[in-house]
């Protein structure tokens, strides 16, 4: 068992104490909050032209190409960004690019990623190499399970126990 918390989890952790705290990155204000969104979007950039440009380059024979929207407003008032991925054959199928979209939305109390369509991802595995390459999915899933499970409950962090101000002293201690 490691010490160190893995880093999706870490970022878990983060948005869930900005639930517990009512802020976000220290702001309080939509204002605030929507500046500090413009400043992710910005440091997303790089990270997500990599791997869209990684699945071009491995999955798509070099056919792709990646477009930015840039940071806009969407048809509610909130705020948006996405990097997409488009080609030939995926446009000739009228199907949805590889998407990579922050979305900070009018009613939300902080910004979230997505993409445009998750659900389901392959399981190949006959080796125990295989099931070791899963790890950084199988963290994400879990993520995107116990953040949707926080979201069901109409954002009460207070579903997650290491948040409680108990635990948190305890580990400090």
């Amino acid at each position: 068992m490691t010490t160190t918390t893995p880093a999706p989890l870490e970022a878990l952790t983060r948005h869930f104490i900005d639930l517990r705290d009512g802020n976000h990155f220290g702001h309080v204000t939509r204002s605030g909050k929507e500046t500090a969104f413009g400043e992710a979007v910005q440091l997303l950039d790089n990270p997500a032209r990599q791997v869209l440009m990684e699945f071009n380059e491995h999955l798509l024979a070099g056919t792709g190409r990646i477009d930015a929207t840039g940071l806009h407003r969407d048809q509610r008032g909130g705020l948006i960004a996405s990097w997409l991925l488009t080609w030939p054959e995926q446009r000739a199928a009228n199907l949805s690019p590889i998407s990579l979209i922050a979305t900070y939305g009018a009613g939300f109390h902080h910004p979230h990623l997505r993409g445009a369509t998750i659900g389901e991802w392959p399981l190949n595995v006959a080796e125990p190499e295989h099931a070791e390459e899963l790890v950084p999915v199988l963290r994400t899933i879990a993520g995107a399970d116990i953040h949707n499970l926080v979201f069901q409950v109409g954002g009460d962090w207070r579903i997650i126990p290491a948040l409680h101000p108990a635990i948190t002293e305890k580990k400090s201690a």
